[in-house]
């Protein structure tokens, strides 16, 4: 059963990689947890803190897909060498306006300029399995489909990977603010990211090859593709769930005076969806992936029906073990269409498109949750994450002739 992830496993450089750009993505388990913990303590507004991480969430939209498209232009190694120093050096601005009490405006101004080198690490990993796997040849060429099943074991293993971040992220960022300062996890953060991204950049021999863009005949812009608008409206409501569940997390915790269990009960949710990603990688998948995606947001929806119910601590982390089951197939389904959907130089910006939704949707249900808790609580900020899941079931209607096509032809 585990045959695939055997298989994956012994390709090589691959784990090498793999590690680098596990340590370089720690921050976004972090980066806005953290952010939440400093301003609270700051300010004691739940409101300006989500209102914060909602600005940083729409600069992360914007800039990422656009450093994706470079990377594949100009080769991954350039553009991570150029952004992690940048970054690092404006979070810390934006942490030294903070803590010295500089004008809230401010914060908002540095908070945004500090989210511009933002950069998806996981869809250049993603990008950099495809690169290696299809230069494995194995028996690609006798079994069409053994290519697609280690890819998808690929994406499973990096869901995985994406929630032992959003396991371990949390939980240093939890004991970093409650117990050192307020600031500590995002600076935390960005020695992750000043590890992880040079070691990734460094290593050139898994790095797909540069495309630089044909000025002849381009290719049409990815965002015009209609295949990966119909997975970014989704995505971008399902951001909205989750930055939804993990503020109203936060509330919660501090609410049943458990502020220092706000970690635990994030690694949980993070563990439910680690384990379906695995056992999501060992299955060779014969159904489409326009249908496990569709399939994966129901179950979802349903899932998250136990927030509606939690009154305390444990039932909170039963309802988020339970939740999280659901996500990693829907993540790896949906890299799965966007990357299917356009030709190999221009994978890693479809990647991040993918993703780049979800922030928009963060943005929003930061910054609503944070005024619904603040006026009605976290009990009724509960209702948030179903009501942007509802919402990501509707956004399907606009782009059903799309859906359509990709359940007949893929």
């Amino acid at each position: 059963m585990l045959g695939s992830y055997v298989t994956i496993f012994k390709t090589p450089g691959a784990l090498r990689f793999s590690f680098a750009g596990f340590i370089g993505r720690m921050p976004i388990s972090m980066e806005g947890l953290s952010l939440i913990f400093f301003i609270v303590a700051k300010t004691h507004k739940y409101s300006i803190a989500g209102a914060m991480t909602a600005m940083a969430s729409i600069v992360v939209a914007i800039a990422s897909p656009i450093w994706s498209r470079l990377a594949d232009q100009f080769g991954q190694r350039k553009i991570l060498l150029l952004v992690a120093p940048v970054r690092i050096i404006l979070v810390i601005v934006l942490i030294l306006a903070v803590d010295h009490n500089a004008p809230k405006w401010s914060w908002f101004l540095l908070v945004m300029i500090a989210e511009i080198p933002a950069i998806n690490v996981g869809g250049l990993v993603r990008r950099r399995w495809i690169h290696v796997l299809e230069r494995r040849g194995d028996d690609h060429s006798k079994d069409p489909d053994a290519a697609r099943d280690l890819i998808n074991t690929a994406y499973s293993y990096e869901a995985l990977m994406d929630e032992i971040v959003f396991i371990f992220g949390p939980l240093i960022a939890t004991a970093c603010a409650t117990l050192i300062s307020p600031p500590a996890g995002l600076i935390a953060a960005m020695i992750f990211l000043g590890i992880g991204l040079p070691i990734l950049a460094l290593q050139t021999s898994s790095e797909p090859p540069a495309v630089p863009k044909n000025k002849v005949d381009p290719h049409p812009a990815v965002i015009r593709n209609r295949t990966i608008q119909a997975i970014i409206l989704p995505a971008t409501f399902i951001g909205g769930f989750f930055g939804a569940v993990s503020l109203t997390v936060v509330g919660f915790a501090e609410y049943h005076n458990a502020a220092k269990r706000t970690g635990l009960l994030l690694a949980i949710w993070a563990l439910g969806s680690a384990t379906s990603a695995v056992i999501n990688g060992a299955i060779k998948w014969r159904t489409t992936y326009a249908k496990r995606f569709l399939i994966a947001l129901v179950v979802l929806l349903l899932f998250s029906t136990p927030f509606i119910f939690a009154r305390n601590i444990p039932m909170m982390a039963a309802a988020l073990f339970i939740n999280g089951l659901a996500i990693s197939p829907l993540i790896v389904t949906a890299y799965g269409v966007a990357e299917t959907a356009v030709p190999a130089s221009q994978i890693t910006e479809a990647l991040a498109w993918v993703i780049a939704g979800m922030p928009l949707g963060g943005a929003l249900a930061s910054a609503i949750t944070g005024v619904v808790i603040d006026h009605y609580g976290a009990t009724t900020g509960l209702l948030i994450p179903t009501l942007f899941l509802c919402g990501s079931l509707l956004t399907v209607l606009p782009y059903r002739n799309s859906w359509r096509l990709l359940l007949n032809n893929h």
